[in-house]
Parts: C-alpha cells; sequence; structure tokens
C-alpha cells in the first residue's frame, strides 16, 4: 500500500497521480526536484562569493566613499564594542548560510542515492533550513535600518554591491529548499 501526502493541502491519498481533494499533481519528481534544487544551490554559492568580498555598505562623507564588507563590519562593530550586534550578524551572515550550503548538499546527495539512515534528522534539517531562511537576510534590513537612520547632510550610506549578491544569494537558498520535495527523503524507504 502506497500512501501519498498531497504538499498542496496536505489531503493523505492512496495509490493516486491527482490529490482527492485539491486535484494536484501528486507523483514524486524525483529528477525534477533534485535538478532545480541543484541550479538554485549552485546559483546561491555563486552569490556568496561576491556577497562576502565586495562592499555590504558604502558610507560617503565629503566625497570620500569607503566601503565595508560583512566581515569588516564585523571587525568594527566587535572593535567598537557592539558585541551582541557583531555576534548576530556575524552568526546571520557567515555562518548560517555555510551550514544551510552544507545541509542542502547533504539533503540533494541523499535523496540523489537513496540513503534510508536517518530520516527523521533529514526532515528536522530540512525543517530547519526552512525555518532560518528569511532571517538570513538580517544584514540586509541592518543596511536598510542604517540608510533610514543616518540622515546627515555629511553622510550618504548607499548599501553596496555585496548587499545585492547577499540578498540573492538568501533568495536563491531559499528556493533550493522549497525545491526539494520534502516527501523524497523517506521515499526509496517505504
Amino acid at each position: 500500500m502506497k500512501y501519498i501526502r498531497c504538499p498542496y493541502c496536505g489531503a493523505v491519498n492512496h495509490k493516486q497521480k491527482f490529490c482527492v481533494r485539491c486535484n494536484q499533481n501528486i507523483e514524486l519528481n524525483k529528477s525534477k526536484s533534485l535538478s532545480k534544487s541543484i541550479a538554485f544551490l549552485i546559483s546561491a554559492l555563486v552569490f556568496y562569493i561576491p556577497a562576502n568580498i565586495f562592499p555590504i555598505l558604502q558610507t560617503s562623507k565629503f566625497a570620500k566613499v569607503e566601503g565595508s564588507t560583512i566581515l569588516e563590519g564585523v571587525i568594527q562593530l566587535w572593535n567598537s564594542g557592539d558585541y551582541p550586534v557583531s555576534i548576530i550578524i556575524f552568526v546571520a551572515s557567515i555562518m548560517i548560510p555555510i551550514i544551510k550550503f552544507i545541509i542542502l548538499i547533504y539533503l540533494i546527495i541523499n535523496i540523489g542515492f537513496g540513503w534510508c539512515k536517518g530520516i527523521r534528522q533529514k526532515i528536522k534539517l530540512y525543517h530547519l533550513i526552512e525555518i532560518t531562511g528569511p532571517w538570513s537576510l538580517i544584514d540586509v534590513f541592518v543596511v536598510i535600518v542604517l540608510v533610514a537612520l543616518i540622515h546627515f547632510k555629511s553622510i550618504s550610506i548607499i548599501p553596496g554591491m555585496g548587499a545585492t549578491s547577499f540578498a540573492l544569494m538568501v533568495i536563491f537558498t531559499i528556493l533550493s529548499s522549497i525545491s526539494i520535495d520534502e516527501r523524497l527523503l523517506g521515499e526509496s524507504c517505504e
């Protein structure tokens, strides 16, 4: 007996291609799910590099333009005594994306090879990256808040190329995680 949960409405279906409640296609398509997830993950990895190399924030004061990357901003905040903010930005901007990349790669490999061990752990990891996705945009929010708060006539703050790259990296990471059909994590073990 093969029961399939509809990813759209949650109804449990028995050996059907279309959901009995919402009429959506509920067949598991492993190759489509993996292809989309891998493509989005590669895009996210590509944008992670410029997000950390280029300035996320540029300040212009008296025609002097200075930029700082995420790591430089963390170091500046730490040196100025803003330890909690420094730690939050370091964790949200550097650690969480790396952990999410590792988890996504782990899940994609597990689905690709059909490994059955630790299904509950894989599902928990999947939900972890799903929950933390939007919180990775904390850097972009910090830049927006700084731009809104500082309205001196002699200082202007401009989001740099790193901020755009970082936002795109977060979006592609979220797309990669939602492209994985959660049902595939235990499909080969039934």
